[in-house]
């Protein structure tokens, strides 16, 4: 993957808002306003990294059948269901999973998805690395394995050449939720970083790592920012 990205995009930084705990459908929102001012140019490329509360996404190839508990229970565990616009199926976010949002313009980088994508692969691969966790990718399985257990997921929707939706990285999820459903339809057995390293690592503190280890990928200098200067 020898392109140099700093020689494709003139901007030499990306903006990152630390959201900490976010409602799903609230986040969801935002990057959506924030997708529309990155395709008028009213803001630079922008990650956001957030911890959600429960809920289960479908993507645009998702089925219902894929969740394999009752809507009741769904209620008693007090997770969400929403449907999305990015590829793939069924996946869950929560407690103790990291998520990272790029709002990116691919013009920026020479309109090539798969190599943005293998680039939040490697980000996640490099950071498990520093932390002593070998990984990998799966052929054909979009995301970040760690033997036969998926890590990590990648889910992103372009339109207009600007990115939504992302990564997920478990880094100490409540395994009984993604027990509830077929993850992209497939019988996967996933894992959390804390399953197989007791780092006491916060959610929080691995984000930092991947977007500084995302930063060196692309070769661009991260900047702290408040979510009030992006919106």
């Amino acid at each position: 993957m020898g392109k140099c990205w700093a020689r494709l995009n003139p901007n030499s930084t990306i903006g990152h808002v630390a959201l900490g705990h976010g409602d799903y459908g609230d986040v969801l929102a935002l990057q959506r306003t924030l997708h529309a001012k990155r395709c008028a140019g009213e803001l630079g490329d922008l990650l956001l990294s957030v911890e959600h509360n429960p809920v289960f996404t479908l993507g645009r190839s998702g089925m219902h059948d894929h969740i394999l508990v009752a809507e009741d229970t769904l209620k008693q565990q007090g997770i969400q269901i929403h449907e999305i616009e990015r590829g793939g199926d069924i996946t869950y976010h929560g407690p103790g999973q990291l998520v990272v949002y790029p709002i990116f313009d691919l013009r920026g980088f020479g309109k090539d998805i798969h190599r943005f994508i293998w680039s939040l692969e490697e980000a996640i691969i490099q950071t498990l690395s520093e932390l002593g966790i070998g990984s990998a990718r799966n052929d054909g399985f979009p995301g970040v394995w760690v033997g036969a257990r998926k890590i990590a997921s990648i889910g992103v929707y372009v339109k207009n050449w600007v990115t939504y939706h992302g990564l997920a990285l478990n880094v100490d999820v409540n395994q009984a939720h993604f027990r509830m459903i077929r993850p992209c339809g497939l019988s996967i057995e996933t894992v959390s970083l804390n399953d197989i390293r007791d780092l006491h690592m916060s959610v929080a503190e691995v984000g930092a790592i991947v977007v500084r280890q995302l930063g060196a990928l692309l070769e661009k200098d991260i900047v702290t920012m408040d979510r009030k200067e992006v919106i």
